[in-house]
């Protein structure tokens, strides 16, 4: 799927057709303190693709400008994550690599007194800004010397003072209606190791500040952000003017994509984490990219979700169920169709001979042949799913296996159940059928209808299997409800049972559709004893 037209679309073609910009240059600037979540992923393609569909190039930037919560472990995560989306940036880049340009161009805003050393701490800041409908008070340190401000931000850079004590702020307006322009902090007092600059630096650059210079000194010609920076538009174009960046880049919004019953922030994620609700980033069931990879996400499918849901200035939120259409869509023809059993009931085919075992030939997918074909095991003792016996009598819109009633076993042959064996507290733990021989699949027998088809694997050459089951981890998108409340405790259920033999040299993330009972993939802990599989999503959707 191609990005369809919208309104960013439109104007990068303005912009080339009327010789505003030579060539479209993109960023992807995400700050390294957390994994990327589906929500990511609508800026990195959207990012990636428009830039490509005009011959351009998107840079991958690094937001490292506040190292308290950042770390190099995110760095590479986040990169991992992009390849695996198909996306190769022109360049990796840190805005810790323009630190010291960045430094210059402060003082520069020093010297020409639009900028000054501000000793008010954070509550006092506050307390100074006024509201919406009142101005702000001018801090008592604004009308510094230009002198006494350069000595003042050496001495910050220097390690002279505590971190709060002092911030560099951008002189600019305390009455302006728009809050982002009374004077913001733009840059503070941070004492602690930088993942990429060591203890070099103690002072750092807000975001307000360092991000437009960086898209400047990069030559970004669209600045692509989500719709919540819209009124920090005017003070990205008032830091590019007052320092006299020889590139003017544009910043352009467009509306967040919300996913119902998906949480789409990283510090509740983090703290999903760190309070061992779920069992790391990589949790099936998060919607970090690598916890969607795990699950067995295509990274078509995202794409074509993101792509799907286009691209607006407003916010937005889509289905859930949005999401698992576009990975049906994606692995219905790619992926083989095999046999497993995730809740089994074992049944005793009493006049099939002992120590016999018949191999059938089967197509991967009568959809797509080039998928080729397999054998399945069939024996004396085979296993069906639990929910397709039905003891008592069934009504006749039940089509499958009950007492006296024959089913087709798929690709084998008709069986009749004759007899149940329960154990002393009354479960059901074996079934005693029979079979006709006669009735076997493509034999041509038509002389009866049977009650159904059913899969089945044949037990003495099953593998042994471990069934992850996932709902949606939020029961409801009520934000203001306590997170810890609105978690599904069903989010997370686990089965064990059998798969078909062909299935033994299953890899990690090797995807398969199993009958009936949806797309799965290999999990990362799978091993030759114990095959573990992750329900991508159900055949259909039945979440309610």
């Amino acid at each position: 799927m191609e990005i369809e037209s919208n309104f960013i679309k439109t104007i990068m073609e303005d912009d080339l057709n009327n010789n505003k910009v030579d060539k479209i240059i993109t960023r992807f600037p995400p700050e390294p303190n957390a994994y990327l979540h589906i929500g990511h992923a609508r800026a990195i393609i959207t990012n990636f693709e428009l830039a490509k569909i005009f011959d351009g190039y998107t840079n991958l930037r690094f937001d490292d400008t506040n190292p308290v919560k950042e770390d190099s472990s995110f760095v590479e995560a986040i990169k991992k994550d992009i390849e695996w989306l198909g996306y190769n940036p022109k360049n990796v880049l840190f805005g810790s690599d323009y630190f010291d340009q960045t430094y210059d161009l402060a003082v520069k805003l020093i010297k020409k007194g639009l900028a000054y050393v501000c000793d008010l701490n954070q509550d006092e800041m506050r307390a100074y800004r006024g509201t919406l409908k009142e101005p702000g008070k001018e801090s008592p340190n604004r009308n510094r010397t230009i002198e006494e401000n350069l000595r003042l931000f050496e001495e910050m850079k220097n390690g002279k003072y505590k971190d709060g004590e002092k911030t560099l702020r951008a002189k600019i307006d305390m009455a302006s209606p728009n809050m982002n322009m009374r004077d913001p902090v733009i840059y503070r007092i941070i004492h602690i190791e930088h993942h990429n600059t060591g203890n070099k630096w103690c002072i750092y650059p807000m975001y307000d500040f360092a991000h437009p210079l960086q898209d400047a000194i990069e030559g970004v010609t669209h600045s692509l952000c989500s719709l919540e920076y819209d009124d920090h538009r005017v003070l990205y174009d008032w830091v590019v003017e007052k320092c006299e960046m020889p590139h003017i880049p544009h910043q352009y919004e467009f509306g967040r994509l919300n996913i119902t019953n998906t949480i789409m922030s990283k510090r509740y994620l983090k703290q999903l984490v760190e309070s061992k609700l779920v069992k790391g980033y990589d949790d099936p069931r998060m919607p970090t990219l690598t916890g969607l990879r795990r699950r067995g996400y295509t990274k078509e499918s995202i794409k074509n979700f993101v792509l799907g849901t286009g691209l607006s200035r407003i916010n937005s939120t889509v289905s859930s169920e949005m999401l698992e259409t576009s990975l049906r869509n994606d692995l219905n023809y790619k992926v083989k169709r095999v046999n497993a059993v995730i809740d089994p009931l074992k049944v005793i085919i009493t006049n099939y001979p002992d120590n016999k075992i018949e191999w059938i030939d089967v197509e991967y997918s009568r959809d797509n042949e080039d998928l080729g074909t397999r054998k399945i095991a069939f024996g004396r003792n085979v296993y069906i799913e639990k929910s397709d016996f039905l003891e008592v009598k069934p009504n006749k819109k039940w089509k499958r296996l009950s007492l006296g009633i024959e089913v087709r076993l798929m690709h084998a042959y008709f069986i009749k159940c004759n007899e149940v064996i329960k154990d002393n507290d009354g479960n059901i733990v074996e079934l005693l059928c029979t079979y006709d021989e006669a009735t076997k699949s493509g034999s041509g027998f038509k002389d009866r209808k049977p009650n159904g088809n059913i899969h089945f694997v044949e037990a003495s050459t099953a593998k042994k299997s471990r069934f992850n089951l996932f709902e949606p981890l939020m029961i409801d998108s009520d934000s203001k409800r306590d997170m810890k409340e609105r978690l599904n405790p069903n989010s997370w259920k686990e089965f064990k049972g059998f798969v078909e033999s062909d299935l033994e040299n299953t890899h990690s993330l090797e995807r398969f559709q199993f009958i009936r009972n949806g797309y799965f993939a290999t999990d990362y802990d799978s091993t030759k004893d114990l095959l573990i599989f992750n329900r991508i999503c159900e055949l259909r959707s039945s979440f309610k």
